[in-house]
């Protein structure tokens, strides 16, 4: 009986723990606006600031590494955190949770929004600013952690400087190597702070199994489409292919997907154009475009065909590689190393702050006035970034009608 208690136990904490990923990421998932560099900083303030799941330089060193693997690098962040939580489920849980409400809202829009224009909207323009705030609240945070002296600074504002002007699908991943060796040379030898444990509850083999299991399809997937006329297999096929292939973030993404379902005849250019508008207005990963082309293909099925293909490969990467990360991590010389890359990372969001986010973002003093008051809010009157969602287009509407606004 006692045993059978503590097994019971055991598994309604285990419960709790997947219930508790799901809504936090749902939450994170329905509020995370303005693409994958925003979301990290969704994700350090609110699984490193507010629920300290990771300390800052196990998060900047997951963020480091899923830099490295193909697919969407935020939503990778989350699988990762995920598994850490909860193992194989957290991470299911953890991905369902921040996926799921873009792929609902595209879905619609693939239903009832053909072709409709809603790149121009305010609240849209309201949601940039949001994200100027987030990223540039996440950027300050993660500096004053990983960048204390002046090495390291000067490491941040290099790398910083390379991805605003140096930039192509592997200019991100060279930096980060780079990084990685300067960091090595300076700090091989120093003795740093014992690292915080990463537990991850998931079995060597397991992960060896997933890799092994990446691998398989993306060499047997096309040779079965090209023996086999199933229609599914072959959007199966391209789908996986193109969550694969892709490095330097979502919007790579585009020209792939763009060769594999227009060729086919699969949807019209038009649809396809619209449905890539409609994927900047909706919180979540860039990567639930495959969700809207699924579903103008065959609905409901369709898009839940192309949105598990296109993030398998993700999911198959982190587990694949999170259970020797941390047995990596910990040699002398590898910190030296992941000294570098931490500095590398806060660089390459600071880089993205100004372009794509600023630049997209910031065009009047109106528009910069609005992101310094949110900037506040989250900084020194530590609002929740929900909340910041909330105001920040409700404001931005309420500036257009002031004096000289344009």
């Amino acid at each position: 009986m006692n045993t059978n208690r503590v097994q019971a136990n055991a598994d309604n904490r285990k419960l709790k723990r997947l219930l508790e990923l799901f809504l936090v990421s749902t939450k994170l998932g329905v509020t995370s606006f303005g693409g994958p560099i925003a979301h990290l900083g969704y994700f350090h303030d609110e699984y490193i600031k507010r629920r300290k799941w990771l300390d800052e330089r196990s998060y900047a060193e997951l963020v480091a590494l899923c830099q490295f693997l193909p697919g969407p690098a935020s939503s990778q962040v989350g699988i990762g955190i995920g598994i850490m939580r909860g193992g194989l489920l957290g991470g299911v849980a953890a991905w369902i949770g921040f996926t799921l409400p873009s792929v609902l809202a595209l879905v619609l829009f693939a239903f009832f929004m053909k072709g409709a224009d809603i790149g121009n909207v305010g609240w849209v323009h309201g949601l940039k600013i949001v994200a100027v705030a987030i990223v540039a609240h996440a950027v300050i945070g993660m500096a004053k952690k990983l960048t204390p002296d002046r090495k390291r600074a000067t490491i941040a504002i290099l790398a910083a400087t390379a991805t605003l002007l140096w930039q192509t699908a592997f200019s991100q991943i060279t930096i980060i190597v780079l990084a990685g060796l300067v960091g090595w040379y300076f700090y091989r030898n120093e003795q740093t702070s014992a690292l915080p444990e990463i537990d991850v509850p998931l079995r060597r083999s397991v992960a060896i199994f997933c890799l092994t299991l990446f691998v398989c399809l993306l060499i047997a997937l096309p040779v079965l489409t090209g023996v086999m006329s199933y229609p599914w297999l072959a959007v199966f096929d391209s789908f996986y292919r193109a969550g694969s292939l892709v490095f330097g973030g979502g919007h790579v993404v585009l020209p792939l997907l763009e060769r594999e379902v227009l060729p086919p005849g699969w949807l019209s250019k038009e649809a396809f154009l619209a449905g890539y508008g409609a994927t900047q207005a909706v919180p979540g990963p860039l990567f639930t475009f495959a969700a809207y082309l699924g579903a103008v293909m065959n609905g409901w099925i369709g898009a839940g065909v192309a949105t598990f293909a296109i993030f398998l490969p993700a999911f198959l990467l982190v587990a694949g590689t999170l259970p020797f990360w941390d047995a990596i991590r910990k040699k002398q010389g590898i910190q030296g190393a992941l000294a570098g890359v931490n500095a590398a990372v806060v660089g390459i969001l600071l880089a993205a702050l100004y372009d794509p986010i600023w630049t997209s973002s910031i065009f009047t003093a109106a528009d910069f006035a609005l992101a310094a008051i949110l900037f506040t809010m989250l900084e020194f009157w530590k609002a929740p970034p929900w909340a910041v969602v909330l105001i920040g287009p409700a404001l931005n509407y309420c500036l257009i009608f002031l004096p000289n606004f344009n």
